[in-house]
């Protein structure tokens, strides 16, 4: 019995030491603000404490005229307390926050259109702005049901990050739920990809600089990551809706340890729990299969997008017996990889590579891997664990639309004039009545007033200022 009890202390105490291992290499951003907005006390989540934007509050961020806050009427149960608070603004609002760490920083919106009998956030419609890039235009704060998480990745110069919310129309209101501005480590996005134009591959030079939005991160053949398992705090979802066939493809998952090295992937760009789990082709004999996975995601034509494939050989029994072709919509964009090569010869440790491509008119962006002419029988033909598909940002520094931030904000302020220039011409015609009947009044009691004799002959306006003359004097 006394085994027994120290095999499963000693137990506890692994488990202790890695859990304690793990926090400590956890990520710590410099910059972290966590926003509660439209709640008075502080809330937890996911072990991180988004804080009260109250007015009471030293740390709100928060600068507006016309705002107030909105309680849920029913309180959802297992909803996080962040989405049973929102912040309403009645007009152009902001919330500012200091920056320290300038670099690529992430920044996260959540909205719940929660039921109110105060107020019908179905109502909502609004622009968002963020450090002038548009990020979302005629926004009516998503569903009723789920809540809404945006995601952003933009580059900071600047000393503050200032996140506009801006009605649509005087008749409408813009809210917000919670809160995130975390500065991103350095290594989250690089400065080049392989831009893939066509069958042709060039650099895309500058990728850091870019603002992208967060349209898909999924984790490939495993089961759905929380923030509480992702050291950025971010939701990887399962690739089954977005897998086109799944002919030919086989799960697998990975027991070990993932082995991270300097100057690869770190935990901060892809999380264990997607790099453990992956879906392959795999030789069952001698001939090499001939069939491609493809994933498909819906975006929105006109952009270019960042596309970022993970890759982590979980399955093969040996080094070197790994290779495979890439495509990215349809053309081939990596031929023959081999990771135990970029890997530096090492097992399950984790690359990615980055691709940026144009939408096109197609609104599709496909991902494939499948054999290449240096597969092999009996061994495993292609493996992918991962994808994320991010928007880039357009010509006129948007990714909702063709409409500037000065435009939008300019937009505003005309309709306020629009209802003040008719009350000031107003206010000028009352003044100039005023000033007249005040002037005759005045005349009134200089010349006493007598009705004018009707058989008088019009006369020239020369006469008319000799006669006016001769009874002034």
């Amino acid at each position: 019995m006394g085994t027994l009890l120290s095999s499963h202390g000693f137990s506890l105490f692994l488990l202790w030491t890695f859990t304690l291992y793990g926090l400590c290499l956890s990520f710590s951003p410099i910059d972290n603000y966590l926003i509660n907005s439209g709640a008075s006390l502080d809330s937890v989540v996911d072990n991180r404490r988004f804080i009260s934007d109250s007015s009471n509050s030293p740390d709100s961020h928060l600068s507006s005229g016309r705002t107030f806050s909105l309680c849920a009427g029913t309180l959802l149960p297992g909803l996080p307390q962040i989405y049973h608070t929102a912040r309403v603004f009645n007009s152009p609002s902001k919330y500012v926050f200091n920056v320290k760490d300038p670099g690529t920083h992430m920044v996260r919106l959540h909205f719940h259109r929660f039921n109110s009998s105060r107020l019908d956030l179905g109502n909502s419609r609004f622009h968002v702005l963020v450090n002038g890039l548009v990020a979302l235009t005629n926004f009516s704060g998503g569903d009723l049901v789920n809540p809404k998480v945006i995601e952003y990745l933009l580059w900071v110069n600047s000393e503050k990050v200032e996140i506009r919310f801006v009605p649509a129309k005087k008749s409408n209101f813009a809210f917000v739920n919670a809160i995130e501005v975390i500065s991103a480590p350095k290594v989250l996005v690089l400065e080049t990809a392989q831009y893939v134009n066509g069958d042709k591959i060039e650099e895309f030079q500058g990728l850091n600089k870019q603002a992208f939005e967060t349209m898909y991160r999924v984790t490939v053949g495993g089961p759905k990551v929380t923030p509480f398992n992702d050291s950025l705090w971010r939701t990887w979802i399962p690739d089954d809706e977005y897998l086109k066939s799944s002919e030919g493809s086989n799960k697998v998952y990975f027991g070990g340890r993932i082995k991270y090295q300097d100057g690869g992937a770190s935990r901060e760009v892809g999380p264990d729990n997607v790099y453990d789990s992956a879906r392959l082709i795999r030789s069952k004999n001698a001939s090499i299969p001939n069939v491609n996975l493809t994933w498909e995601f819906p975006v929105s034509e006109d952009y270019k997008y960042l596309v970022r494939m993970h890759f982590c050989d979980i399955a093969s029994i040996s080094l070197g017996l790994l290779y495979f072709n890439v495509y990215v919509n349809e053309h081939l964009a990596y031929k023959d990889l081999d990771l135990s090569d970029v890997t530096n010869y090492m097992l399950a440790s984790p690359f990615y590579a980055d691709f940026v491509v144009d939408a096109g008119r197609s609104g599709v962006i496909t991902v494939s891997v499948g054999p290449s002419s240096k597969s092999m029988g009996y061994t495993v033909d292609a493996i992918l664990n991962g994808v994320e598909i991010m928007k880039m940002n357009n010509s006129v520094c948007s990714l909702d639309g063709k409409v500037p931030a000065e435009l939008i904000m300019k937009c505003w302020p005309r309709r306020t004039l629009g209802i003040l220039l008719p009350l000031i011409a107003l206010a000028c015609l009352l003044l100039s009545l005023s000033a007249i009947v005040h002037r005759r009044k005045s005349n009134a009691e200089l010349f006493p007033w007598s009705k004018l004799p009707t058989d008088i002959h019009e006369i020239s306006p020369k006469q008319a200022k000799l006669q006016l003359s001769n009874i002034v004097t």
